[in-house]
């Protein structure tokens, strides 16, 4: 699946990357992948970068060893995490025009140098270096990249001993009220620290994909250009997040941040280390969430689940049989079609709405597996089996 569904005509969005000011101009949408409705709205994405994996927490030289039982303070959390977050700085050929000032941030993933950051940090780039907390630059090569999650992984030459990887939290226990802290170079001020709250998880993030990014974490922690691909971190000073982009109608900060959870990173990330791409699972279709007048159109008695509109050829839904919507109807001078199947559920998980299947897919599930979904046809009750394929792009 991808994120298909419409943007509200008129609307005109910003991506404005944090590694500053790389603009994609979002408008009308309908990409028949995922099926989901992104919320109508400006976003500016800022930055890059497995199963939950406990790395090593090396102190930095000097540093005192931390209770990681406790909650720390924003100075032990800066302290903690300091040598490993780095800069990182791109060139780009004359000809190649992407306004985002060559400037954004990652972190120690391991000891074997690979660094973790936006994957759009670092896009058509012909040279990459990465300074760390002393100074030090190195070249980096990529040697992954996804762009559906907007994660890369870069490596660099460097004595393991001088690598301070940071550990991973896990972010599928965050609440919103929770306080975090981002690292990273906003308009190239390197080593900059700001600090917030966990403002809501789960979030569907457009892209310059075509798909959405599902299981994004909302955070009013100040996030800027030069911010992209640092970490987001929890209390105990462990990575939750890769800081991604802002909402924002005029490429500032304006309270609303957005990060890749690390669930996300960490199932991506061993496979980019390994492969050089990560394979998404995909289902194929297009539609939209159920609300009031859908549901009354089709008679439903709640206001909940996903209608199926459109089905790609070819693709497991339609190799499993789903059935897409015919009819047309015009509600307030728009046509829309209804009377396809409406995902109820997916592997025993009730859906709500078409973030619910995505976060699924991306946290459970893997191309080749096998996909249960409860949905209502003509107003009864079925089962449906499918074979998740991969994501085209």
């Amino acid at each position: 699946m991808g994120n298909s569904g419409v943007l509200a005509g008129g609307v005109v969005g910003a991506i404005i990357a944090a590694s500053v000011m790389f603009v994609f101009v979002m408008g009308p949408v309908w990409d028949a992948g995922d099926g989901g409705a992104p919320e109508p709205a400006p976003f500016v994405t800022n930055g890059h970068g497995g199963d939950l994996q406990a790395l090593s927490e090396p102190a930095a030289p000097g540093a005192k060893a931390l209770d990681s039982s406790r909650d720390l303070t924003l100075v032990e959390i800066f302290e903690k995490t300091e040598p490993g977050v780095v800069r990182i700085n791109v060139q780009r050929s004359s000809d190649v025009v992407v306004n985002d000032g060559g400037v954004g941030s990652g972190f120690v993933y391991d000891k074997k140098g690979h660094i973790m950051t936006n994957s759009h940090v670092v896009q058509l780039a012909e040279s990459i270096y990465v300074t760390f907390l002393d100074g030090r630059s190195y070249v980096a090569h990529v040697v992954g990249v996804d762009k559906f999650t907007d994660i890369a992984i870069l490596r660099v030459d460097v004595d393991p001993d001088l690598l301070q990887p940071l550990a991973f939290g896990d972010s599928s226990g965050l609440r919103v009220g929770e306080p975090i802290a981002a690292i990273g170079n906003p308009f190239g001020l390197s080593g900059s620290m700001t600090a917030g709250i966990v403002s809501q998880v789960g979030r569907l993030l457009p892209s310059g994909s075509g798909y959405s990014i599902p299981d994004v974490i909302q955070t009013d922690a100040a996030i800027n250009p030069g911010n992209s691909g640092g970490p987001l971190l929890n209390m105990r000073g462990e990575v939750i997040g890769i800081n991604n982009a802002i909402q924002s109608t005029t490429g500032e900060f304006a309270g609303v941040g957005f990060a890749i959870s690390s669930q996300t990173l960490v199932k991506v990330a061993p496979t980019l280390i390994t492969d050089g791409s990560y394979a998404h699972p995909w289902i194929g279709i297009s539609g939209r969430d159920i609300g009031p007048e859908t549901a009354r159109l089709m008679n439903l008695e709640e206001t909940v689940g996903f209608l199926v509109v459109d089905i790609i050829g070819g693709s497991p839904a339609d190799e499993a049989g789903l059935m897409p919507s015919g009819d047309a109807v015009v509600i307030r001078g728009e046509e829309l079609r209804i009377g396809g199947d409406v995902i109820l559920g997916v592997d025993g998980q009730d859906v709500r709405k078409i973030d619910d299947i995505l976060i699924h897919l991306q946290r459970s599930k893997s191309v080749g597996d096998t996909l249960e979904l409860d949905i209502l046809r003509d107003g009864q009750a079925m089962k449906v089996q499918l074979t998740l394929q991969q994501r085209p792009d």
